[in-house]
């Protein structure tokens, strides 16, 4: 595992943040790590990066205990938390070489070539030379991916990666991200974008009230959702209907209201889809459309925390 947490709490005085966490994160996934407001996910992020001590349990990173071995794995990650700062009257090459020189392993010698290396990959080669008090809040999000790619990682902890990007900027984190997890490294994405994660992730954790509620496979995850329903695109509505009721399918009533060219009923585990599309036919329905819709990412975020799209770390 990339990341493993058994019983890690984190109280501030007579509040507990994070409660009883065990996190699994595996070596090589693309993990985003979903949660409304004060849910625990930035107070995670603080313990497994050694910012701040938990009250309670214990972590592994890349297979190191910490905060104990801090010194022996914080060289292999790379992180964005909360927004990068930089000095405003330096470039952003300026700014990067700082960096890179804090790092007492670097090699100033090949410290030019780092920089450069880390610029072109997140498109800020030309902008290289420009002051960073010019950047705007999506070059300056860029920048800090390119500090924390300065050298090889094996994790990445990116929280909030497209914060203030345009659709362009996304696309292009996108690719970032899965061109890493394809060189092997694990990319651990703290986010309030669903769609994005629902893009982006092999693998989801939930946190809700401090406490994880859920995680695995983001296809996993999907599948313990609300049971799949399939969609009749129809003019013949009420025989699809008559149809559906006949292989013990229950149209939605409520479904049906809110567009009347579309029946809608649970799939039953023991139905395949064209077997009812053989039944809608044979019954005469005039089927210009079908599918089935499983359930998305935001259904199963409601249903376990009952929060909607105000998910921020």
């Amino acid at each position: 595992m990339a990341i493993a947490t058994r019983g890690l709490t984190k109280r501030f005085g007579a509040q507990t943040a994070v409660s009883d966490l065990d996190l699994r994160v595996p070596r090589g996934s693309v993990f985003g790590f979903l949660g409304p407001n004060g849910s625990g996910k930035t107070t995670t992020i603080r313990m497994l990066l050694g910012l701040i001590r938990p009250s309670a349990g214990d972590a592994r990173v890349l297979g190191t205990a910490v905060p104990a071995g801090l010194d022996r794995v914080l060289p292999r990650v790379g992180a964005l938390v909360e927004g990068p700062a930089f000095a405003p009257f330096l470039t952003g090459a300026q700014n990067l070489a700082r960096l890179d020189a804090a790092d007492r392993r670097s090699d100033p010698a090949t410290r030019a070539d780092r920089v450069a290396t880390a610029l072109e990959r997140v498109g800020l080669a030309h902008a290289a030379r420009k002051k960073a008090h010019a950047y705007s809040l999506g070059m300056k999000q860029r920048l800090g991916l390119a500090g924390a790619l300065l050298a090889p990682r094996e994790l990445l902890v990116l929280d909030e990666p497209t914060n203030g990007l345009d659709p362009q900027g996304t696309r292009e984190v996108r690719a970032l991200v899965r061109a890493l997890a394809a060189e092997g490294a694990t990319v651990f994405v703290s986010s309030h974008l669903l769609a994005e994660v629902e893009q982006l992730c092999s693998h989801v954790g939930v946190m809700s009230g401090g406490r994880l509620v859920a995680q695995g496979t983001l296809d996993d995850f999907r599948r313990t959702g609300a049971q799949p329903r399939v969609h009749v695109h129809t003019p013949d509505t009420d025989l699809a209907r008559s149809a559906l009721a006949s292989l013990a399918m229950s149209p939605d009533a409520e479904a049906a209201a809110s567009d009347r060219d579309v029946v809608v009923a649970a799939l039953p585990e023991d139905r395949a889809p064209e077997e009812i599309v053989a039944a809608l036919v044979s019954a005469g329905v005039r089927v210009r459309g079908f599918e089935v819709v499983g359930s998305s990412l935001e259904q199963r975020f409601v249903e376990l925390t009952g929060e909607g799209f105000d998910v921020v770390a």
